[in-house]
């Protein structure tokens, strides 16, 4: 036993001296199709380790709730392994047979992937939060000054800009990013016909679709493209790291709500439980609120948020199964036309 956990230590020891070495600029640290890492226990009692599989943006945010977890009594004796990738590679990849106890996604439609595969109960949103761990909403971000006047939906379809954003196929985000101006401009769904129209006028000055939301971020800071649509906090976030970046919540958008599961063949429940529970605490929320996520929990303090005057969500749309069949069914939608005249594929495979 000693053995081990003396092995356990050198390699704990070794994977810090190997991120320390290798650190990058801090978006490129916190990025990637998918990654992982672990998170060591320091109770002298026996561990157990959850893993957690999550959309690429919180990653930041999940160091320091684990951390903050670890230091309670309920977590002092666990460990974390965490990949963050595209929420729907993710989910696919959860799908098709990666460990997973607990799945934090940035749509529901990926939880609902793996309740039909029998993998996370039915109930799953029942409880006061409906399921839902975070909120933010979509914003247009720009370089710093704004330097081309980019502050509407209507504003990103002019002609020489180009806009990031990236693939809905495989990416949550860009399905956030995609409703958001698709219901500003058809009047929250009631104009289908002018929402399509809208769509294919802003992915002609789409230049590249990445997998996930933060890879499209890299790729703005690294010199590419005049404005993106993203999330509020992936915004807040380039800004806390240093990114000359200024961002524009429209007055329509839309709120964007973060789902977060436990599976049903998690090895330890209990202990994932005692850990989402913990998300939903207010010292959890003001660590999400501090890091650019708007919190579920009211009255957590941290930054004030703005508060868009014509906000809508995905139930004014019409809800997920039918914004999915009619954006984004990968064989006969809106966005499936427009990315294959594109040549782009609709059909992603898991990792």
């Amino acid at each position: 036993m000693d053995t081990v956990k003396l092995k356990i230590r050198t390699i704990t020891a070794l994977a810090s001296l190997v991120l320390a070495g290798s650190a990058l600029p801090a978006l490129a640290a916190c990025a990637g199709t998918a990654s992982s890492s672990s998170s060591s226990s320091s109770s002298s009692g026996g561990s157990l380790t959850l893993s957690l599989v999550a959309y690429s943006t919180p990653q930041a945010a999940y160091e320091k709730l684990i951390a903050a977890f670890q230091k309670t009594t309920a977590g002092k004796n666990v460990k974390f392994t965490q990949s963050y990738g595209a929420s729907g590679d993710q989910s696919r990849a959860v799908a098709a047979g990666l460990k997973a106890d607990l799945v934090a996604f940035s749509l529901e439609p990926d939880i609902t992937r793996l309740v039909t595969a029998g993998l996370v109960d039915k109930g799953w949103n029942g409880d006061q939060y409906k399921g839902m761990v975070t909120d933010s909403v979509a914003v247009i971000g720009t370089r710093k000054g704004n330097p081309k006047h980019l502050k509407t939906w209507d504003d990103l379809t002019k002609p020489g800009v180009q806009v990031l954003t990236p693939n809905p196929f495989t990416s949550g985000a860009a399905r956030w990013n995609i409703l958001a101006g698709y219901g500003a401009k058809s009047s929250k769904g009631a104009d289908p016909a002018a929402g399509a129209a809208y769509l294919r006028s802003l992915f002609d000055n789409v230049p590249v679709q990445d997998s996930s939301g933060r890879a499209s971020l890299q790729t703005f800071t690294g010199g590419k493209g005049d404005a993106f649509i993203s999330y509020e906090n992936e915004a807040i976030f380039a800004q806390q790291n240093g990114q000359a970046v200024d961002y524009t919540v429209p007055d329509q958008t839309i709120l964007i709500e973060n789902p977060i599961a436990i599976l049903e063949n998690s090895a330890h429940p209990a202990e994932a439980k005692a850990f989402l529970d913990f998300l939903h605490t207010p010292d959890a929320q003001k660590i999400y609120a501090d890091n650019g996520y708007r919190p579920v929990v009211p009255g957590v303090g941290g930054p004030a948020f703005p508060n868009p005057p014509q906000l809508f969500t995905i139930t004014d749309l019409g809800g997920w199964s039918k914004v999915n069949k009619e954006l984004f069914d990968p064989s006969k939608s809106v966005m499936a036309s427009i990315e294959q005249n594109k040549g782009i594929s609709t059909s992603p495979k898991p990792k």
